[in-house]
Formats: structure tokens, C-alpha cells, sequence
């Protein structure tokens, strides 16, 4: 993972030299926001994929969480691919990351507050093709209990034991259900299930509304395809032809169980094959439409 430099609070700085204090708030109590963003290699060079939006959502992170952010969106969108121009990647995983500093107890009032940003190579997420998928006994947190359209570090206790117990079990990933018992979205997934050439993917207000998810729903779109938001309870997935899984990390993978349901004898889908591939050629560049969604990377 290590590359040679991460920014820091506006300065690029050694990786090994990027440490903070034992006594920081947002270790201990999970206030820090951030956000997953990836860059890929194009014929033009590397290309962020999507980063005003990943930035936009940092700026709105933040504001839930009480954090004036010092700096300005497009002095955030500069550092992101100055960094990248600075370790020499072709492709990369990028995080930035603001969080309050040396504080104890949970008011973050008067903590300092840093900003920073790192970038590594990273492949992929999910190892499989076509991935088996539990049923988590964890509930995804209540829409009324936080802000959820916000990526706030410690939203992702919810995750974590949901996929602890999913390995444990001997599935790939995890699936949680809302309070109301419908699908809601994976541990750092969104869903999205075909049959007969409609796709349906649970509507927003339980789940992240992923930059990854809009952008796979454009697409299908375009190529003809009825997206359907709406609840979908666990007792409709018999009657699915194909599922995926979108995210930056993952993202689209196919999902070829859940539970004891085999889904497409367990293989990836043609639909769902057919929106990979677009997907992919549009990270990369390859479909003109599409090409507003990338900011290239300068190298020296």
C-alpha cells in the first residue's frame, strides 16, 4: 500500500510521516468523513472518475458533522490530482479524510480540525466474479438515528461487523435490511436486481445513494433499460433473473447467491455483463457521453 507521499492539512508530506495523536476525537469516537474515489488509466492519461461530485459529498459530509472544511472545493479537486501526479500513478484508489484532532470527550467543539488525503494502488475489491451473499442479522442503521446521504466513519461499525459475520459464515459479502425488513444495501455496496429487462434497486433513504449507483443507473438508461427505485423485500429475490452489487470499491460485481438463493445458475448475467462493460469503457474514457464525468491527471 505504501506510496511516498499523502497530503496533509495543505503540504505533501512523507507516508511514513503521516501520524496523528492517541487522544484524537475521531479515533475514539468515529467523527471523522471521507470519501472513496478512484483513477483510472485512460488513453489520455489517469483520469479521476466523478471528483467534483466525490467532493461534493465530502463538503456535505462535513457540514453534518460541524466541520468547517479550510479549504476550497476546487483547492481539494488540485491536491487530489497533484498528489497523484506527485507518487506517479497510472491507477489508484484516493481517500481523503477530515477529522478532528486532540480532543477527549464527544463535543468536537474546539478540537482541531485536519484534512488529508491519500492514494494507493488498489485492485479489486470484491475477489470474485460472482459472489455469495448473506443475509446480515445486523440491521442497517435507522435513516432517523443519522444523516444518510453523509460518508461519517463511524456509520461503518454497521458494516463492519455485518461483514465480520458474513466471512464468518463463509459468504463473500453481507446484505442488510432496513427497519422495515426491506434490502437495503451491502456493507459498502449498493444493490441492484434484473428481471425480464427491468432493473429495480431499493429507493434512496435507508441506504448511501452512491455516486457509483447513479452512474450505473444513467448508463442503464441510456442503454434502454426501466430502472425501478423501490422497496424490495427479502421474499422477492427467488423471482430475480440477475443481481449486482456498484460501489467505487467493488465497482460492478455480480451476485450469484443470497442465502441459500442460487442466482443465474451462480454466474454473472448478460444484462448485467452489458452494463459492466459499459461501465468499464466509461471509467476509461472510451464513451463520449461519459467523458464529462472524468478529470484527467497532468504528469510531469
Amino acid at each position: 500500500m505504501e506510496v511516498k507521499f499523502i497530503w496533509f492539512d495543505g503540504a505533501f508530506i512523507p507516508f511514513k510521516k503521516a501520524k496523528i495523536h492517541l487522544l484524537n476525537h475521531s479515533l475514539h469516537y468515529g467523527s471523522a468523513v471521507f470519501e472513496g474515489i478512484r483513477c483510472y488509466e485512460t488513453e489520455k492519461g489517469p483520469a479521476v472518475f466523478r471528483l467534483k461530485d466525490h467532493v461534493s459529498r465530502f463538503f456535505h459530509s462535513a457540514e453534518v458533522m460541524g466541520m468547517k472544511i479550510p479549504y476550497s472545493r476546487k483547492k481539494l479537486t488540485g491536491a487530489v490530482k497533484n498528489l497523484i501526479n506527485k507518487n506517479k500513478l497510472k491507477e489508484c484508489y484516493i481517500r481523503p479524510i477530515a477529522f478532528y484532532g486532540e480532543k477527549m470527550g464527544l463535543l468536537p467543539i474546539g478540537a482541531p480540525l485536519s484534512v488529508a488525503i491519500a492514494v494507493w494502488p488498489w485492485g479489486k475489491y470484491l475477489e470474485k466474479e460472482s459472489v455469495a451473499v448473506k443475509i446480515s442479522p445486523f440491521q442497517r442503521i435507522h435513516p432517523k438515528s443519522s444523516e444518510m446521504t453523509t460518508k461519517i466513519s463511524g456509520h461503518y461499525y454497521n458494516s463492519i461487523i455485518a461483514a465480520l459475520d458474513a466471512k464468518k459464515s463463509g459468504f463473500d459479502e453481507a446484505l442488510l435490511l432496513d427497519w422495515k425488513g426491506n434490502i437495503a444495501e451491502g456493507p459498502g455496496e449498493n444493490i441492484f436486481f434484473i428481471k425480464e429487462k427491468k432493473i429495480f434497486t431499493p429507493r434512496a433513504g435507508s441506504i448511501l445513494p452512491g455516486i457509483t449507483r447513479d452512474s450505473v443507473i444513467k448508463i442503464a438508461k441510456n442503454l434502454g433499460f426501466q430502472v425501478i427505485e423501490k422497496n424490495i423485500c427479502p421474499g422477492e429475490i427467488r423471482r430475480f433473473d440477475e443481481a449486482f452489487f456498484t460501489g467505487t470499491a467493488v465497482e460492478v460485481n455480480a451476485i450469484g447467491r443470497i442465502n441459500k438463493v442460487i442466482i443465474r445458475n451462480g454466474k454473472p448475467g448478460q444484462i448485467t455483463n452489458k452494463i459492466k462493460e459499459k461501465y468499464n469503457d466509461a471509467i476509461r474514457g472510451k464513451i463520449a457521453k461519459y467523458k464529462k464525468w472524468l478529470d484527467y491527471v497532468k504528469i510531469n
